[in-house]
């Protein structure tokens, strides 16, 4: 699993990108092509699944990050899930679910006014 950082910055009316650690950047003239170019750079190192998150720090300036590979479904936190051996132990215990039953009443509230008063 490779994790790609990028420092965005708009000078003009373009947007230049540097790799936080290493040596990928790119340039372009908006913050959407950018973000491709970054990402096609990116899986040139590494390949697999596809993530990014592009967050503005200031109206000109810019963090980009692109996590390739991994496991995606469930979130990170599936992803950085240790793989648990066999048997009834690593199993998780199941919860009961419970149904809540909500205590409704047939009769109106008077909150004390009326809609034609």
């Amino acid at each position: 699993m490779g994790v790609f950082t990028f420092v965005c910055k708009e000078s003009g009316k373009e947007w230049t990108a540097k790799q936080l650690k290493g040596d990928l950047e790119a340039s372009a003239g908006s913050t959407f092509e950018l973000q491709r170019k970054l990402v096609q750079s990116a899986l040139s190192e590494d390949s697999g699944a596809v993530q990014s998150s592009f967050s503005y720090v200031t109206p000109s300036s810019a963090v980009f990050q692109v996590i390739i590979g991994g496991s995606f479904v469930g979130g990170a936190a599936a992803a950085a899930a240790p793989a648990s051996g066999g048997g009834a132990a690593a199993e998780a215990p199941k919860e009961e679910k419970k149904e809540e039953k909500k205590e409704e009443s047939d009769e109106d509230e008077d909150l004390g006014f009326s809609l034609f008063d």
